[in-house]
């Protein structure tokens, strides 16, 4: 299991921090932003595939900031499962 962390950017949360194992999403959690909300990703995505949720997520828009702390998730997915696949 290889953990990652993740600085978003334009959004409330500081920090996203996950593992992934074969692919699979562990640990999840946000630092700031909509706490509750973030605690649920959290749980709906533990043990789901990295490259699904990242799909799912990527664009999803939060206040017309242009992107949400969903959106910034599925981008540090994405940087990680890149890094794995040259790894």
């Amino acid at each position: 299991m290889t953990s990652y962390r993740y600085t978003p950017k334009g959004v409330c949360s500081t920090q996203i921090e996950f593992a992934l194992e074969d692919g699979k999403i562990h640990h999840l959690v946000f630092t700031g932003g909509c706490n509750g909300n973030l605690k649920a990703i959290g749980k709906l995505l533990e043990g789901r595939s990295a490259e699904e949720a990242a799909e799912l997520l990527r664009g999803n828009d939060c206040g017309g900031r242009g992107t949400s702390c969903a959106d910034q998730l599925s981008r540090a997915l994405a940087a990680a499962l890149e890094k794995e696949k040259t790894a």
